[in-house]
């Protein structure tokens, strides 16, 4: 069976190792970021034989790549709380929560995109998926009557959540959890 075929299959052998690999990858690049991320390390870290990483990852940015990509796999869902208030909170939350638990991984992630292209696309493909899924928080609250039609899903979110990357990522300042909940009601306010 050719590489790419093993690689798609979805349980088995191939997913573990795909698991235990891109477990090692996020670890080391918390740990040590993007400027340490190595396939040697990866494969000590996961106990994957370095010539398999290699084989199907091929580079840094393949790992970084596949880890990006797996974001899209899950089966994650904005929290549906009743009301666009409670939903734009429970997803800053979230945010908030990811950002302050481990902050370099994230950090590792957006530095890397600006050195491959592959992981550009990457990064902008998990992104686009993540604002697509999120969405729904807006679709709800069309639908219970709270906003207009009309209203702009992606600049709404954006409204809501940019403040903690912006405070969190780009400054690398503190934010607490109140102030994150705060945006949240800002943005639902202004539509």
């Amino acid at each position: 069976m050719p590489d790419d075929e093993r690689a798609s299959r979805p349980g088995g052998r191939t997913a573990r190792v795909r698991s235990e690999v891109l477990a090692a990858v996020d670890a080391e690049l918390a740990e040590h970021g993007y400027d340490g991320l190595t396939i040697d390390a990866v494969a000590t870290r996961s106990g994957v034989h370095r010539t398999t990483v290699y084989r199907r990852w091929k580079s840094v940015a393949g790992l970084l790549v596949d880890l990006l990509e797996a974001g899209a796999d899950d089966s994650w869902e904005p929290a549906d709380t009743g009301s666009l208030e409670g939903d734009l909170i429970a997803v800053n939350r979230e945010i908030h929560a990811a950002l302050t638990a481990r902050p370099s991984v994230t950090q590792a992630v957006i530095a890397a995109s600006f050195r491959t292209p592959e992981a550009a696309d990457a990064l902008t493909q998990f992104w686009i998926d993540r604002y697509e899924r999120t969405a729904i928080v807006v679709r709800r609250a069309v639908d219970r009557g709270e906003i207009p039609p009309t209203t702009d899903a992606h600049q709404l979110l954006l409204t809501a959540t940019a403040p903690l990357y912006h405070q969190l990522v780009l400054l690398r300042r503190p934010m607490t959890r109140a102030s994150a909940d705060e945006h949240a009601r800002i943005a639902a306010a202004s539509v």
